[in-house]
């Protein structure tokens, strides 16, 4: 019990210091690294997964907690999942508001060909685990913040890649339907949830297929198109 009193001390006293001195460091490594590997194919069309995860109830925190709580959160949250995304050799995009961006080659092991859904769905479960068992334990139990949730939202396609500017430090974005498609899946998925559209879902082992479900979706939410079958294009969600 005191080593546990111990250890919440010390992260009580510790953790803005951490995030002060280390996001700025943090956040540079993580971006630049995704652009180093974008630069190489800048101009052209490459397979991705897109995964979004995005903090839930910032807007609703935005109106409660002062400004510097709310930035401490937002930046833990972004923190943790760069760490996850980097841990799995996958590549941080870009910070959007309460979201981080990120991608994963869409192949990236040509002897195992579910490697990569596979890889980045386990990612995304990770990414839940972190906030639920990680931020939480700091953050809302030591410091009393709100409970944070995150949600987590992912699709596979062709992406071009897109320079704007014309130095080499220009800053390098995607541009493709996935990454549109990946953005509307994370706007229907639930607090601590991971959803996955028909692309990705398709391109996993049955093992892991059967971890998920087909998320029902009324006709007034959801219109995309597989355009490989012109049915509609289907999202599917993790069981727990």
């Amino acid at each position: 019990m005191q080593e546990e009193e111990s250890m919440a001390y010390w992260y009580k006293i510790h953790t803005p210091l951490i995030l002060d001195n280390l996001w700025p460091k943090m956040i540079h490594t993580s971006i630049r690294r995704g652009q180093t590997f974008l630069l190489n194919h800048i101009s052209s069309k490459i397979p991705l997964i897109i995964i979004y995860a995005e903090f839930v109830g910032s807007t609703n925190m935005s109106m409660t907690l002062p400004v510097d709580n709310l930035v401490t959160l937002i930046r833990a949250f972004a923190h943790q999942i760069s760490l996850v995304v980097d841990s799995h050799d996958g590549y941080v995009l870009k910070y959007v508001g309460d979201a981080v961006i990120s991608f994963f080659p869409g192949r990236v092991n040509n002897k195992n060909k579910y490697h990569a859904s596979n890889n980045s769905v386990e990612c995304g479960k990770l990414m839940i685990n972190a906030v639920k068992e990680e931020l939480n334990v700091i953050l809302h139990k030591i410091y009393k913040y709100p409970e944070l949730f995150a949600k987590i939202g992912m699709d596979a396609g062709e992406n071009a890649i897109v320079q704007f500017g014309y130095k080499q430090l220009s800053p390098i974005d995607i541009l493709g339907y996935s990454m549109n498609i990946a953005s509307k899946i994370t706007s229907l998925t639930g607090a601590n949830k991971v959803s996955i559209g028909e692309n990705v879902y398709k391109s996993l082992d049955r093992k892991v297929q059967r971890e998920f479900h087909e998320l029902s979706i009324s006709d007034g939410r959801w219109k995309y198109i597989n355009y490989g079958t012109d049915k509609r294009y289907k999202v599917h969600t993790l069981n727990s």
